[in-house]
């Protein structure tokens, strides 16, 4: 009976291994090394918990050298550049967020988003640029990564940036 326990104690061990880093080896195909987390610039925390939500403060995206990404979408920087941007941003908080639970397997769902596009008055594509961050989660977390949100544009964001993006996350 011993026997048959450690059995299945070690193919229980096993097969929780093999999928312990199924989200790292996903980020490793998809060639993402996830950046620095960036510590907050005010008096609040990266990421917040209660219950089994994960609430994630506005990122904004960064250059390699850790400067924000600066400019009005569509006036500094075309479409394609801002979308580049929301995606940047989504690294950013996936960093945020391993920091906060210590492994993305926990991630049951990407719940909420909201994302603001720093952008002119005529500026109409805000869905698009935020489609950036919204196609990494998919591409990260397949179905898990699909997302209730919101894109929206406003006059201006802190130190310029050229998105700001929070998030809602379910954990296991």
């Amino acid at each position: 009976m011993k026997s048959k326990v450690l059995l299945l104690s070690v193919l229980f061990l096993c097969f929780q291994s093999s999928f312990s880093q199924k989200i790292e080896n996903r980020l490793a195909e998809l060639k993402i090394v996830l950046p620095k987390v960036q510590p907050p610039i005010a008096s609040y925390v990266n990421a917040v918990r209660t219950g089994n939500l994960i609430f994630l403060s506005g990122k904004g995206p960064t250059g390699a050298d850790g400067k924000f990404i600066t400019g009005k979408v569509g006036v500094d920087m075309t479409l394609e550049e801002g979308k580049a941007a929301a995606r940047n941003t989504g690294l950013n908080l996936l960093a945020a967020l391993k920091a906060e639970i210590g492994d993305l397997d926990k991630v049951k769902r990407i719940v909420k988003v909201l994302g603001m596009v720093n952008c002119p008055t005529d500026f109409t594509q805000q869905p698009q640029v935020i489609n950036g961050f919204s196609d990494l989660m998919v591409e990260v977390f397949g179905d898990k990564g699909k997302h209730a949100r919101s894109a929206v544009g406003v006059g201006s964001l802190p130190a310029n940036m050229a998105v700001e993006i929070e998030m809602i996350v379910e954990v296991e």
